[in-house]
């Protein structure tokens, strides 16, 4: 009993360690595009 609760406990945290990780990395990369397309328009509204 004891070893499937803590089976159960170290895999719903692998699991949401890595669902963290993913949802960090894409939210970085799209926020990173965002702050590069708004650079390029004040860039370009300059000229």
């Amino acid at each position: 009993m004891f070893k499937t609760i803590l089976a159960i406990i170290i895999s719903v945290t692998f699991f949401g360690i890595l669902f963290f990780i993913i949802v960090r990395n894409l939210l970085k990369r799209k926020l990173d595009q965002l702050v590069e397309e708004e650079k390029e328009k004040k860039l370009n509204n300059l000229e």
